[in-house]
């Protein structure tokens, strides 16, 4: 596996992850994900699997960076406190490696907000603070919130066939050394049959999905988190670590979409 920091801290988080929206408990996955590098697992309140999560890395938890996310409606000072510990509670942890904002609230000041997720940090209950589907205009104003803790991450739906971020949260991020947390890398699965990528994947002798996560985690600063209730799954997704497609393959595949 191969690592990259988490943002501004001194934490190292792998390049591919394991994502639980939609996840089925007793599948293997997140154990798998561990053995094989790729323990970041990423949840969050309103996906109703914390509590799967938190039964399949009991016994493990030392080898989890664990990541959750708040709700949107949730952000109100004593709401952030209340739900965190809910998360703490469902996850059967004394504290969340990665607590992370799911949607911006306009309706609620990001100071409010932030002021909880200091006192978090301070209690030990959070180590770091990201956020989720933020604009470069609410990541500037989370960080200002923030004050001396830093803001580590943003995650955002990012892959071949979307890449709206390019335009300028991914500049941003990368200029301010917030890592990109990838969701969504595989497009649920719209790649295949394409041409262009199968191509590719011929060339290289790579599956499509290690081609389209090559491709993603290539970027400075990015790295992944592919869903799967499929234990064979986990394997392809970290066999897409470890090699990079040349320039002339990111031209034509670039191309091909």
């Amino acid at each position: 596996m191969e690592y990259i920091p988490l943002g501004r801290s001194s934490a190292a988080i792998p390049k591919i992850g394991v994502g639980t929206w939609q996840y089925a408990a007793g599948t293997s996955v997140i154990q798998r994900a561990v053995n094989l590098g790729a323990g970041f697992v990423d949840t969050a309140e309103s996906y109703g699997t914390e509590s799967v999560v938190g039964d399949e890395i009991r016994g493990i938890r030392e080898h989890v960076f664990l990541a959750t996310k708040v709700s949107a409606m949730n952000l109100a000072y004593d709401d952030v406190l209340v739900h965190a510990e809910a998360s703490l509670e469902c996850l059967g942890t004394d504290v969340l490696d990665l607590y992370q904002i799911h949607f911006p609230n306009h309706d609620i000041p990001i100071t409010e907000t932030m002021r909880a997720m200091r006192e978090l940090v301070q209690d030990g209950r959070v180590k770091h603070v990201g956020v989720s589907n933020f604009s470069t205009d609410d990541m500037r104003g989370a960080q200002d919130a923030l004050g001396n803790v830093p803001l580590v991450s943003n995650q955002v739906c990012y892959n071949l066939f979307s890449r709206e971020v390019e335009l300028d949260v991914l500049p941003y991020c990368q200029k301010h050394e917030i890592t990109v947390i990838a969701h969504t890398p595989l497009a649920k699965g719209g790649f295949r049959g394409h041409a262009g990528l199968t191509a590719i994947a011929e060339e290289t002798g790579r599956t499509e999905a290690q081609v389209l996560l090559n491709w993603v985690i290539s970027h400075s600063g990015v790295m992944a988190i592919p869903k799967t209730n499929r234990r064979q799954r986990v394997d392809e997704a970290v066999g897409s670590v470890g090699w990079t497609l040349n320039p002339e393959q990111v031209r034509s595949l670039e191309a091909a979409v």
